[in-house]
């Protein structure tokens, strides 16, 4: 007997990665209730994502209450493809987008009145750096999410439920994530956006609360080389920005850095910075002060879950290309 609900999600799957070609993915499985993921990063090619065992592991975990993400990989580069995250936007924004010249490859609709798009706008693997400032300038022109604009946001899998209680149907069903739109391609205007986002990461200055200024692209790198020294992004995929800027002030105070260069580096590497504070340099003075006074206090939650415990990853019998992490 056909399993109807397999074959839908499998051949979603499908459709998506062809409209997102490259060699591997990451796909990650955070469980709702404790926002933690599966540990350790398996790589995939599409065929094995789109093997009926993994469909069939996916679905499980899913209907188990953990959301299912993917990203294309490329290491700590950015694979060319940047996630527009258009959950307060207009219906109508998706048809400026391709006016506009920064067509979508694929558009997905994560619930109701709530989109993400994948747009390619390099072959070669982008510097965070030069992805994130590209992410920014979409999501500013187009109504998207600044906080999920850094260079490696996940967007969701296609045929899988969105398992947000706020995103539930009136019926009370958790919404599944449709695709819309699927079809490979590039932006016609991408070499407009590569060039202005490398011309926004030169040597830029920034200031902060008293803060020594400093150059854009190296309060970027900085943070994002403590985030991944933290393992925020392992093992937070869908990190709350606000606790990661705490935790990257704190170990840099550790450390002996100078609160004003420790706020430059906030305000110059944390993505999408000033998000949505209304008082950004009194949010930054809170951070720093809070970092200071809990230095010796600061712990990790531990990784795993409820569905981590209970399941092994991936399932029996399914082999990844690799693991890039413990």
């Amino acid at each position: 007997m056909i399993d109807r609900g397999l074959f839908v999600t499998t051949q979603a799957i499908r459709r998506q990665l062809r409209a997102m070609p490259w060699e591997l993915y990451l796909v990650r499985l955070i469980h709702l209730a404790t926002g933690r993921a599966f540990p350790g990063e398996r790589l995939w090619t599409a065929p094995q994502i789109a093997q009926p065992a993994m469909v069939r592991f996916l679905r499980i975990r899913n209907r188990e209450g953990c959301e299912v993400y993917l990203q294309p990989f490329a290491g700590e580069r950015n694979a060319g493809y940047i996630l527009v995250d258009l959950d307060h936007a207009e219906p109508s924004v998706l048809e400026a987008m391709r006016r506009h010249g920064h067509e979508p490859c694929v558009v997905l609709q994560s619930s109701p009145g709530h989109w993400q798009a994948w747009i390619r706008v390099s072959a070669a693997a982008l510097e965070p750096a030069v992805a994130t400032a590209i992410g920014g300038d979409l999501a500013r022109r187009y109504g998207g999410d600044l906080a999920s604009t850094d260079w490696r946001h996940l967007g969701r899998l296609a045929g899988f439920t969105n398992q947000k209680r706020e995103r539930r149907l009136p019926n009370g069903y958790a919404p599944w994530v449709q695709l819309q739109h699927a079809e490979p391609g590039w932006a016609s205007q991408r070499d407009a956006l590569l060039a202005q986002a490398r011309k926004a990461v030169r040597p830029l200055r920034v200031a902060g609360p008293g803060a020594t200024a400093s150059p854009v692209p190296t309060a970027a790198q900085l943070y994002h080389a403590w985030l991944l020294r933290l393992r925020i992004p392992q093992r937070f995929p869908q990190p709350d920005w606000s606790i990661a800027d705490h935790w990257v002030a704190q170990e840099l105070l550790r450390r002996g850095v100078p609160p004003p260069t420790v706020a430059g580096i906030l305000q110059g590497g944390s993505p999408g910075f000033p998000r949505r504070h209304a008082d950004p340099l009194d949010y930054l003075r809170r951070t720093l002060a809070r970092a200071g006074q809990e230095l010796s206090g600061t712990r990790f939650p531990p990784p795993g879950g409820p569905c981590v415990e209970a399941h092994g990853w991936p399932p029996e019998g399914i082999a990844g290309i690799g693991e890039t992490s413990s």
